[in-house]
């Protein structure tokens, strides 16, 4: 069996004695999504969440964590970052300002730590799973871990 290669969200968590777990999956197809990375992990689809990054009018990028079945309410976005307008960083810019690519951006380990927000439903999952910043890496964490890795807050965010 072939060494696991540790990501930098990994490595972050080791480092701080976070525990996780971490699930791989293959795909070479550029629409694999999250209900397909639960099924293929055995995971419940409600616990896999996407990692959004937005920018404000102010140019100030913020990190929202929202369940995959759900689309991300900039109006609410906006009002949980203390700004008047958000929209989405254009996926191209994704690389540049976070350090990770659309389909392994992780909220924990990015190039700088922006302001993070987690949909406040999803509190009572308990745990949820993210990307572990790269594609057919996931992690799954309790949600009180990933609030104190990322320093984020609970919020009402999606539509």
């Amino acid at each position: 069996m072939a060494k696991q290669t540790k990501t930098n969200a990994m490595r972050i968590l080791d480092r701080n004695k976070v525990e996780y777990a971490s699930f791989h999956y293959f795909t070479d197809d550029e629409n694999t999504d999250g209900t397909l990375v639960a099924r293929m992990n055995e995971r419940d689809i409600n616990l896999v969440h996407k990692t959004l990054v937005a920018r404000s009018s102010k140019n100030e990028l913020y990190v929202f964590v929202i369940p995959i079945n759900h689309e991300l309410d900039l109006k609410k976005a906006a009002q949980a970052a203390g700004e008047k307008k958000m929209e989405m960083l254009p996926h191209k810019d994704l690389l540049k300002y976070t350090g990770y690519i659309k389909g392994g951006c992780s909220p924990i380990g990015m190039k700088k730590q922006y302001a993070t927000f987690l949909e406040i439903s999803s509190e009572l999952l308990g745990k949820v799973i993210v990307s572990g910043g790269k594609k057919g890496q996931i992690i799954e964490i309790e949600i009180h871990n990933l609030l104190s890795t990322v320093n984020g807050q609970l919020k009402d965010l999606i539509k």
